[in-house]
């Protein structure tokens, strides 16, 4: 697995290679402290699993390469790893196509505990999303245990269409991954939201993160690609 980390500050950069090693010895760190070379890392790594994006960089908001990101390589999910965690902030990243937001203020365990449900497939989101408060940092709250989709209602294939809907891709996208016409997708994504019992796909991800839904096992072999 190749994580690309972008952050601006040296320690912070070591202390989450650190952390990753400690998650699996084989990860491959590969680094970048500005949009510039963000955008020139994924370019030059096709096989990146997941980007580790921090909001505060220099010259370059965070959420705005966050979108650059989403646009030139649709494929590749997006975790958001910042110390800027309120509500607002944090919603308009998932809608922007984050699949994650993990507050740097979590204590080890909880960060530890987010990453390894990022790599198994689910998402997580800071308890301030679902409470509508502050996040408490002195009471940092673990994720969700992982759960089926069938335990949310889900079919075998509304679970695989959520997979994909979770990561940002688009209806086309996910038509050309599961080889289904356009408007059966449209069918199924309007069940999925019935069944979360959510209106879009920005709360269709929260819903993930809060019930815990695992969903790794269910994405296909080879992704669509972007037309």
């Amino acid at each position: 697995m190749k994580i690309l980390v972008v952050d601006d500050h040296p320690l912070i950069l070591e202390a989450l290679k650190q952390v990753l090693r400690d998650l699996h010895p084989q990860i491959e760190v590969v680094e970048a402290r500005d949009a510039a070379q963000a955008l020139d890392q994924a370019a030059s790594h096709v096989d990146l699993s997941l980007v580790l994006l921090d909001l505060t960089l220099p010259k370059t908001h965070g959420l705005e390469l966050l979108a650059q990101l989403r646009q030139s390589f649709p494929e590749l999910p997006v975790v958001v790893l910042s110390a800027t965690e309120d509500r607002d902030t944090v919603l308009r990243a998932i809608n922007d196509g984050a699949m994650g937001f993990i507050p740097k203020t979590s204590r080890t365990e909880v960060l530890i505990a987010a990453l390894r449900l990022v790599f198994s497939g689910g998402v997580y989101l800071p308890p301030s999303v679902f409470a509508g408060a502050p996040h408490t940092v002195a009471e940092p709250r673990p994720p969700a245990s992982p759960r089926s989709p069938r335990e949310a209602g889900l079919t075998e294939r509304q679970a695989q269409v959520l997979a994909l809907l979770v990561q940002g891709k688009s209806n086309k996208l996910i038509c050309r991954a599961l080889d289904l016409a356009e408007g059966t997708v449209k069918i199924h994504v309007t069940a999925i939201l019935r069944a979360l019992n959510v209106s879009n796909r920005t709360e269709a991800l929260v819903a993930v993160s809060r019930m815990g839904l695992r969903l790794d096992s269910l994405l296909p072999e080879k992704p669509a690609t972007a037309p």
